[in-house]
């Protein structure tokens, strides 16, 4: 063989200098939002600050961000027999998923709120899923309905005696085995059905009583049902006098299994670290909670629950949806300037900035009248009421959209997989379709005005309370007033639009700075606004939205 002279060999790598790319944005710290922690305070869960500040940056941390793409990489297998052939319907998780869940619950995420005495739990509660919750979406499934399960559990004082302390435990215990027997437990929900969907009353899955008070067998098909490897699930079905709910176990007192066979796991759009399931009950055995033909109003404590979490995980993607954006258009440079210094750029990260700060605060807001109801506040429970279903039409619809321009913020690297935001993207619209898609919480919001009058009283009085502060919010509420006298069903959404984004203003007045305040008034109220995020007017103060809204140098 000749030879080539030194010279002629290949130098390595010269064409592959990275250059002009922004570094890891991990490790970062997550609870590091002035409208999280002023919220967080203000709604009287200040105690909880030192493990909020503390479960921030776990969650922004290399090793959280790294379960949270791994346990997406390895989805959930199902595995419906063993290798003799008995049927298990087991679900396999990869090891990132179960740190991703032990976490969560050791940090109170999933039922402890209940078990806790102090006012402001279910605030810290929130503010803690709106931290940890930049590590991973999927696993906020399980944690929120078990969370839910607990008021719904306690409709049947037996029952609850014996599994409201192991749902409310902080200990992560997953595998199949007898529930009491077990240091902590998971809950998840059965309601929808192919033929009915959110029309649970539809349901065909039926229950029929055995010779044992309260006992009964279920008979039926669930069409979407979270989370299968869960221990005990609160299911409704048709019994002797209508519609009832059950509490049903994957395994029975004696150490059986209870008949509960999961046909196929779901192929979703995103929420793909979480196992959603079809499952067939035959014989399955099942606890009656709450009077017979009663199933929607037992479970309607549940439904107020997992709605606020829908909210309070929207507003969780679009903060971190919103750091990513700005961790990159701090390092990246275009046409001889940062990105972040370029004027347009600034228009767009300033309007998200707002969209995120007005969801975060009305998350806690809505966090706080749940902790008050709790404790027997009779305003803040119809304030709750209202305000949870505005909320989980309104910010849940607003998600896809915010994520998308965060995610255009990184150009072409922004579409790559590996950069994760394509992750949130499929993220976003399961929290408007799942516990009620828009039209359903639209409709509801009409059923609780006419209904209960009591929840509009309660929405006008917080309006109230920024009365004269600021002229496009008093007129916002006058023209709500009017839009009330003719809520037909045809203009729920437009209505309820209107009322989110006047409560939203009417939080901001109160309690974020001018800067923020009056653009998102001025914007979201005024009609000084285009159709895409980054259409603020010129008067609006980029700066100042920047410093607060976006960590470290803006």
């Amino acid at each position: 063989m000749t030879s080539l002279p030194g010279s002629a060999w290949p130098q390595p790598y010269r064409t592959h200098d990275v250059t002009n790319q922004p570094p890891p944005l991990a490790p970062y710290d997550a609870s590091d939002d002035a409208a999280l922690l002023e919220g967080l305070r203000r709604e009287g869960a200040g105690w909880a600050e030192a493990d909020i500040r503390r479960l921030g940056e776990r969650a922004g941390g290399v090793q959280a961000q790294e379960w949270g793409e791994l346990a997406n990489r390895h989805e959930p297998e199902l595995r419906t027999h063993d290798r003799y052939g008995d049927r298990i319907d087991e679900v396999e998780f990869h090891p990132a998923w179960h740190e991703l869940m032990r976490v969560a619950v050791a940090e109170g995420l999933a039922g402890a709120p209940w078990a806790d005495g102090r006012p402001g739990a279910h605030v810290a509660r929130s503010a803690g899923g709106l931290v940890w919750g930049h590590s991973e979406a999927g696993h906020g499934c399980p944690t929120s309905m078990t969370y839910a399960a607990v008021p719904a559990l306690r409709r049947e004082p037996e029952l609850a005696k014996v599994y409201e302390p192991l749902l409310t435990s902080r200990v992560y215990e997953p595998g199949l085995q007898v529930p009491t027997e077990k240091r902590g437990l998971l809950a998840g929900m059965g309601m929808t059905e192919k033929q009915g969907g959110s029309d649970v009353r539809t349901n065909t899955t039926t229950a029929t009583p055995t010779a044992e008070p309260g006992v009964y067998t279920l008979l039926g098909h669930k069409w979407f049902t979270s989370a299968p490897m869960c221990d005990v699930f609160l299911v409704l079905a048709q019994a002797p006098e209508g519609l009832s709910c059950f509490l049903v176990p994957r395994i029975l007192p004696d150490g059986s299994r209870n008949p509960f066979r999961v046909q196929r796991l779901k192929d979703k759009l995103g929420n793909r670290s979480n196992a959603s399931s079809e499952p067939e009950f035959d014989g399955t055995v099942a606890w009656l909670v709450g009077p017979e033909g009663q199933g929607v109003k037992t479970i309607i404590e549940m439904v107020n629950c997992t709605r606020l979490d829908c909210v309070m995980a929207s507003a969780t993607l679009m903060r971190k949806t919103l750091v990513e954006a700005g961790h990159h258009v701090r390092h990246r440079s275009a046409f001889g300037a940062r990105l972040l210094d370029q004027p347009l750029m600034r228009n767009v990260l300033a309007d998200l900035a707002l969209e995120s700060e007005a969801a975060t605060t009305l998350t806690l807001r809505l966090a706080g009248a749940a902790d008050r109801a709790v404790r027997g506040a009779e305003g803040e429970r119809a304030f709750r009421r209202i305000a949870t279903a505005v909320g989980k039409y309104w910010v849940t619809k607003r998600g896809p959209a915010f994520t998308a321009e965060a995610l255009e913020c990184l150009g072409g690297n922004g579409y790559v997989e590996d950069s994760g935001m394509p992750r949130h993207y499929r993220e976003a619209p399961l929290l408007s379709i799942w516990e009620g898609s828009g039209n359903v919480n639209a409709l509801d919001v009409l059923r609780a005005l006419v209904r209960e009058p009591e929840t509009a009283e309660a929405l006008f009085a917080e309006f109230a309370l920024a009365r004269g502060a600021d002229a496009r919010l008093d007129a916002a509420v006058t023209r709500l007033r009017d839009d009330l006298r003719d809520a037909s069903p045809v203009r729920a959404r437009r209505l309820v639009e209107r009322m989110a984004l006047t409560l939203q203003a009417s939080l901001l007045v109160r309690h974020a700075p001018p800067a923020v305040a009056d653009a998102f008034c001025a914007t979201r109220l005024g009609g000084d606004w285009g159709h895409a995020f980054g259409t603020l007017p010129d008067t609006a103060d980029l700066d100042g939205i920047l410093r607060r809204g976006l960590p470290g140098d803006a």
